[in-house]
């Protein structure tokens, strides 16, 4: 339904910021989902790949089976990060997404709030900066 589950950004002072650049990059998601539903592409691959490029940003994309949709915003001068290093990191995330969905006690659509899920991404926020 396009509403985030959970939204982190490093440094905090433009989450405003960040807020637009996903929700704009949910339009390039489903207009990707799209294109991949007409070519006859594997189903498997998840991987969306680089979005959009901005100035400043780099939008990524990751959908899973279920459609839920993961999007990474990084900092355009980060050179370092590789398309293969995003991809473990969407996994990461996804492998998380799956705990928390397993956990008894979780409603699905409700806002994440668990500290094992925070502290995954804290550690890959930590990790690319």
């Amino acid at each position: 339904q396009n509403y985030p589950l959970y939204i982190r950004s490093v440094p905090t002072e433009n989450e405003l910021k960040f807020h637009y650049t996903v929700h704009t990059s949910l339009d390039v998601v489903d207009e990707k989902i799209s294109a991949m539903g007409k070519a006859l592409v594997d189903q498997r691959e998840l991987y969306l790949g680089l979005l959009y490029p901005t100035e400043d940003y780099k939008v990524y994309g990751y959908v899973t089976n279920s459609k839920v949709k993961f999007v990474m915003v990084v900092d355009s001068s980060n050179t370092a990060l590789r398309d293969n290093e995003i991809r473990s990191m969407f996994r990461k995330l996804h492998n998380s997404y799956t705990d928390i969905m397993c956990n008894p006690f979780y409603n699905p659509g409700d806002r994440i709030q668990s500290r094992a899920f925070d502290n995954m991404v804290n550690s890959m926020m930590m990790q690319v900066c």
